[in-house]
């Protein structure tokens, strides 16, 4: 699969966690490298399924060591990480096994994820930002959302060039 898209993560969805954002802005641009890829009629996506739901792992591990690192009350969070989990992975067999289509898959994935950021996530973030939480992230503090997305566009740009 050729990554084609960058920039995909809306302004609406950025948590103000730099770190978090890079990953959510990853999963989005692999959604939309697989949309396109399943107009190709010899394409199978089941291997960059796998890819993208072992990506959610990362980055689920990614938040709970956040929230572990600020002593963040975060098992509901942890549980909802766990469930989306199943729950993608079920609907990932049915495509395997011809229940489901891919495309509709990506658009449940697209849906739920941006659910998650706007129910789980936001909420997450906010803890974080409390005065009971605030701390720096000193490598990126002063680091734009911008700049965060060049430099994920030429780590992607490494990772996926032919």
């Amino acid at each position: 699969m050729e990554l084609m898209h960058a920039g995909l993560l809306p302004e609406s969805l950025v948590i103000d966690l730099p770190e978090v954002d890079v990953q959510h802005e990853e999963i989005f641009i692999r959604i939309e490298s697989l949309k396109t890829a399943c107009f190709d009629i010899d394409y199978d996506p089941i291997g960059d399924f796998e890819s993208l739901l072992s990506f959610f792992v990362y980055h689920f591990a990614t938040e709970e060591r956040i929230a572990q690192e600020s002593d963040l009350e975060f098992s509901e969070h942890i549980k909802t990480h766990r469930k989306g989990l199943r729950v993608l992975n079920k609907a990932l067999d049915d495509v395997r096994s011809g229940l489901r289509d891919a495309y509709s898959l990506l658009r449940y994935i697209e849906l739920w994820f941006e659910r998650h950021i706007n129910e789980q996530d936001k909420a997450f973030s906010a803890s974080l930002q409390s005065p009971r939480h605030c701390r720096a992230f000193p490598a990126q503090a002063n680091t734009s959302f911008q700049d965060l997305q060049v430099g994920l566009a030429a780590f992607c740009d490494s990772r996926y060039s032919a």
